[in-house]
């Protein structure tokens, strides 16, 4: 009997596939950052993650860092969480925990098709208490919520989490996220900051147009990971010149100029718990990564 994956649900990969994929990754990111070299990234990771790696290894080549003397990325204790999906694209996370000073690695990957390789599109770090218990088939398989197909009896539809965070960043409007550092903890900061002396910021966020993804928890909720854009504009007065540091000499798109005005991108991961809609409350924020990954003069 053929089973066609486009149309039935079937497991994204076997665990022994997954930790190939795992494998794999580590090679990968070993390599780039070894050799320093951010476009070798797309040969493992893809969307926000591939962005967020290539500055850091730019980064960390105009600071002197990586290179000869980076540490080896070691993974132990991998777990995997394979869901049933029908379709493409296709996702499971693997969860280790690294030789680094965190908490245990989430890693999401993704691809599009049967000819085309695995890559991480998420990482974030978890401490062990804010890991839920995933739901799982008689079979040990997860359960994929997809995402932009609706709610899924989910508060909000994990493919417009992206739309309704920078939109709330933008405006405080809604109640779909829970208080913290990463909802009115972020805008208070930033509004202490928006007009000082001198200087103005302005702040704009978009969704990242990438896939969200989520795995149903026990609880009836789910996991879900997603990405945002968020560009900061600067001005000073006139005269006076802004300070390129060496972080924004490393993305600099163009050669480095005396000038007042800047913008700088900034890409986020995120992942958070997202209620089951028959409980109610908000989205909580478990984990947030962002990274500066361009500036541009005027």
């Amino acid at each position: 009997m053929t089973v066609h994956g486009e149309r039935e649900k079937i497991p994204a990969l076997s665990k022994a596939e997954a930790g190939k994929v795992l494998k794999q990754f580590v090679a990968g990111y070993n390599k780039a950052n070894t050799g320093q070299d951010p476009a070798a990234t797309s040969a493992y990771e893809t969307g926000a993650l591939q962005d967020i790696d290539a500055a850091v290894i730019k980064t960390d080549r105009r600071m002197g860092r990586g290179g000869a003397n980076f540490q080896p990325l070691v993974l132990r204790d991998a777990h995997y969480t394979i869901p049933r999906q029908a379709g493409w694209p296709k996702f499971f996370v693997a969860d280790a925990l690294p030789n680094r000073k965190t908490d245990r690695w989430f890693l999401a990957f993704t691809r599009n098709g049967p000819q085309e390789k695995w890559k991480a599109a998420y990482l974030l770090s978890l401490k062990e208490d804010q890991v839920p218990e995933f739901a799982t088939d008689a079979d040990g398989y997860a359960k994929a919520v997809p995402a932009g197909k609706g709610a899924g009896g989910l508060v909000v539809d994990p493919g417009k989490l992206g739309t309704a965070y920078a939109k709330y960043l933008m405006t405080g409007e809604g109640e779909t996220f829970a208080p913290g550092p990463y909802t009115d903890g972020l805008r208070q900061q930033r509004a202490a900051t928006a007009k000082q002396p001198g200087k103005r910021i302005r702040s704009i966020d978009q969704a990242y147009e990438f896939p969200a993804m989520a795995l149903r928890t026990k609880d009836g909720g789910a996991l879900a990971f997603f990405a945002t854009n968020h560009f900061q504009n600067k001005t000073l007065y006139a005269g006076s010149t802004v300070n390129i540091t060496p972080e924004t000499e490393a993305v600099l798109d163009g050669p480095k100029k005396k000038t007042n005005k800047m913008t700088y991108t900034t890409v986020s991961e995120q992942v958070v718990k997202v209620p089951a809609a028959k409980d109610g409350g908000r989205v909580a924020f478990l984990s947030r990564l962002p990274h500066l990954t361009a500036a541009k003069a005027g």
